[in-house]
């Protein structure tokens, strides 16, 4: 019995094929089906049921699974201490990022490049989602480390949080607009207006639709886009009111005015966000310290300066 044959075994049942798991192993199909005969033959027993349009482990298949499962990892752990012995770090880093992370303000990009060159030898995978879907990963282990916009005050159920940018939601309209030469508009306002806004499973539309819910009122949202500066050129272009973090319509200087969203105030928050027992192999554990390192701190809490001038990080996800 050869280690590699567990690994495959353990692959084909994942990811219920032998063509998907061998794109998995980075190996050839026909090798991986070999093997696992081969083990077959040896515990004398079909571990898989090849008769349907998708592969499934057999009885004896599914009570092996977990023994097989446990030897990886004891290989694997091996691997790790020896490693961590002569200080070269290995294994896997899976990293989420909501639409807008990759910016100047949370360079995102310099930290996974400046851990790769300093770990070659560790697989970094990244992965673009919203806020929602990526604490549910986070969640069941299937994220180690993310950056997520915030929807409550209160971190997610066994996610730990460290908040990295805290500014104000607000308003923003081209100078025509009738609420222009305001400094601030009340949210019940906004329900008589076209919104322009994230979309859901973000953390800002999350801050949004809560509090008009709260409020009683039925937001009209008439276009969705995934970056904050393309909410900001739909309301440049006059097609309703973005709701936006208050950086992200300050960049887009005197094309917008931003009004601050009173009665409630609407903040935007983005974290750092990882497993409260924290991620499971000692290359995660490194990248999560490096990006503790590099994420700034918060800015004091920002307020509106006026029409047309805000002060943030202009992210929000």
């Amino acid at each position: 019995m050869e280690i590699r044959q567990l690994r495959y075994l353990v692959a084909v049942v994942e990811e219920a094929g032998f063509t998907r798991a061998a794109e998995r192993l980075h190996v050839a199909q026909p090798g991986v089906s070999a093997q696992i005969r081969r083990l077959e033959r040896e515990l004398g027993q079909p571990l898989l049921d090849r008769s349907g349009r998708t592969v499934r482990p057999t009885e004896a298949g599914e009570a092996l699974l977990p023994y097989a499962r446990a030897a990886l990892a004891a290989v694997d752990g091996m691997r790790q201490t020896a490693d961590e012995f002569t200080g070269l770090l290995r294994g896997r880093v899976t990293v989420g990022l909501f639409s807008a992370a990759a910016t100047h303000d949370l360079d995102v990009v310099s930290v996974l490049a400046g851990f790769h060159e300093d770990h070659p030898h560790v697989e970094i995978t990244l992965t673009e989602d919203v806020s929602d879907r990526m604490v549910t990963a986070l969640q069941h282990g299937e994220l180690d480390v993310a950056v997520i916009g915030l929807t409550g005050e209160e971190p997610p159920p066994g996610v730990d949080l460290r908040i990295v940018v805290d500014e104000p939601l607000v308003a923003a309209v081209p100078p025509g607009d009738p609420l222009a030469g305001r400094a601030s508009v009340a949210l019940a306002a906004l329900g008589e207006r076209t919104l322009i806004s994230l979309p859901r499973g973000t953390g800002l539309r999350a801050v949004l639709d809560r509090a008009c819910a709260a409020a009683g009122i039925r937001p009209r949202v008439g276009y969705e886009a995934a970056a904050p500066h393309v909410l900001a050129e739909l309301a440049a272009r006059g097609l309703g009111v973005a709701v936006l973090p208050a950086g992200s319509a300050a960049e887009a200087g005197d094309r917008l005015r931003a009004l601050e969203i009173v009665r409630p105030r609407l903040r935007g928050r983005i974290a750092l966000a990882w497993r409260t027992d924290g991620p499971s192999g000692p290359a995660a554990r490194a990248f999560l310290a490096r990006m503790r390192e590099a994420m700034p701190a918060p800015a004091p809490a920002g307020r509106v300066a006026g029409a047309g001038r805000a002060t943030g990080t202009g992210i929000a996800g």
